[in-house]
């Protein structure tokens, strides 16, 4: 399969159909949840996915963080830029997220599991919160024959940038890896989010196996917080990181992560934390000083939803670097695409496109 005449970007993680769709208390009881859980579906969940796409008016987004951010990078980057990789089952739901992608001008190359079903996340909206009901499925499979396959390796070498959602540690590290080393070897830009604070916690030795290979570590303050303590140069209380973690900790953090060792010296690494509305803060490999950005303003009443913030800021600042753009610029664009997405339900970017202008 040759790759389009535009690719530049591929990205990989867990694919997940949301299915997002208004709740209220008698919908939290029927399905033994709370408001704002944030769990792993057990058999007495397993109903509400098709509840929700059958009985509700359910808003369907192709979810999962680094998907999330393929889609934001597509939502910028010119038609057929972006593809993305991942793990869905042989049946409706894996019909119906392909062709979710695909209305959002995503190009998916899934490894497609015959035995294990889609990955969903069913999110019940009730007035001020959101629970998510979360089914892996074929989300948790992947391996590196589908990536080293005929159909997809020729996108892996047309590639300028690798994008890597953080959940994939958990499932295939070797894909991971094989990636790493070929951004590595070919001079490609490779990005890494940590997508959660578990993942420095429960996987960290993969975690540190990718660290010499990225250009770019996107963080938020709690995953930098998590790293940061495992690595042994904070100790931030993560049950209360906005309490515990001041600016000067997370700056400390930044700077660690990007003056690890690095494989390609051809570009010095960038380290950057997403601290909610208080300054994003951008360390870069060897200089001394760790630079605050001011996320873009939006009034409160504005905010529709904050899921996929965070997923839209990473879109904004890969399509930038793919573009071209300087540092300063990527990051006012990531910037922008995260607070329009905070105007939307889901993780979800505004139709018809908008374009983004630097700031002054």
């Amino acid at each position: 399969m040759a790759a389009q005449k535009n690719f530049r970007l591929l990205c990989l993680e867990n694919p997940l159909l949301d299915i997002i769709a208004d709740g209220d208390q008698a919908t939290l009881d029927t399905y033994k949840i709370k408001a704002n859980d944030a769990i792993l579906a057990e058999p007495q969940h397993l109903g509400i996915y098709d509840d929700f796409l059958n009985n509700r008016n359910a808003v369907l987004s192709a979810g999962g963080a680094a998907q999330n951010t393929a889609r934001g990078a597509q939502y910028i980057l010119p038609a057929d830029s972006v593809v993305y990789l991942g793990g869905v089952g042989k049946d409706k739901y894996g019909e119906i997220l392909g062709e979710t992608a695909a209305k959002a001008g995503l190009r998916v190359e899934y490894r497609v599991d015959e035995k294990v079903p889609t990955g969903r996340c069913a999110v019940v909206v009730t007035p001020g919160n959101r629970s998510m009901i979360t089914d892996l499925g074929a989300a948790n499979h992947y391996d590196l024959e589908h990536l080293k396959s005929p159909a997809i390796w020729p996108l892996v070498e047309a590639a300028e940038a690798y994008y890597i959602g953080g959940y994939h540690l958990t499932v295939c590290p070797p894909a991971i890896m094989t990636l790493a080393k070929e951004a590595a070897a070919n001079n490609k830009t490779f990005v890494l989010s940590i997508s959660a604070p578990f993942i420095p916690l429960a996987f960290k030795d993969a975690l540190d196996a990718t660290l010499p290979y990225l250009d770019y570590v996107v963080g938020n303050e709690g995953e930098a917080a998590a790293f940061g303590n495992v690595h042994g140069i904070s100790n931030i209380d993560l049950a209360d990181v906005d309490g515990t973690a001041t600016t000067e900790d997370l700056k400390k953090i930044a700077q660690y992560m990007a003056d690890l060792p690095k494989e390609n010296t051809q570009r010095k690494r960038v380290a950057i934390v997403t601290h909610g509305s208080q300054p994003t803060l951008v360390a870069i490999q060897g200089e001394t000083e760790v630079k605050e950005y001011p996320v873009h303003a939006i009034a409160k009443e504005s905010i529709v939803d904050t899921l996929g913030a965070g997923d839209a800021f990473a879109a904004g600042l890969v399509a930038g670097i793919i573009e071209g753009k300087s540092l300063d610029t990527s990051i006012d664009q990531g910037q922008w695409l995260a607070s329009l997405s905070l105007t939307q339900l889901g993780a979800s970017y505004p139709f018809p496109k908008q374009t983004f202008t630097p700031s002054a």
